[in-house]
């Protein structure tokens, strides 16, 4: 078992990390799993109703790597997971924007689903990162992350 997880600055096209890590682990996986689940967040143009026309995400290094180890691990032994993959921005973001890509390898797809969508969820409460959202007339700190 071998989960990824990495925070970055720079962006990213989630379908071609996820190919990329799909061929990377093909050979060790043939085989074992019926269902890859995956999700991509992206960046809104509005919150709370308002029009938002970017958004820095910060994060506490060290600490967020290992939040989202604690929670990717709850996973892997809740789902019997055979692969995990959390890609995750950080910096500034514009509107449309790739945030984060989640993706898990199991067996079946119920677990596949169920863990991908627990993993985000679980990512959004738990993990530290703040959002200062940038609006036409101002900007603000995010206080809460927006319900599913």
């Amino acid at each position: 078992m071998a989960v990824r997880i990495e925070i970055r600055e720079p962006a990213f096209d989630p379908l071609a990390e996820l190919a990329a890590h799909q061929q990377a682990l093909a050979a060790r996986l043939a085989g074992r799993y019926g269902a890859l689940a995956s999700f991509v967040g992206t960046m809104r143009d509005h919150n709370d109703g308002d029009s938002v026309r970017g958004m820095r995400l910060e994060h506490y290094p060290g600490m967020t790597e290992r939040e989202l180890a604690r929670l990717v691990d709850e996973a892997v032994e809740r789902w019997s997971l055979l692969e995990a993959l959390v890609l995750h921005r950080v910096g500034t973001l514009a509107p449309n924007d790739p945030i984060v890509l989640v993706a898990v390898w199991s067996g079946h797809r119920a677990a596949a689903f169920d863990a991908c969508r627990w993993i985000m969820e679980a990512l959004k409460s738990r993990a530290p990162f703040w959002k200062h959202e940038t609006l036409p007339d101002g900007s603000r700190w995010v206080a809460k992350n927006t319900a599913g």
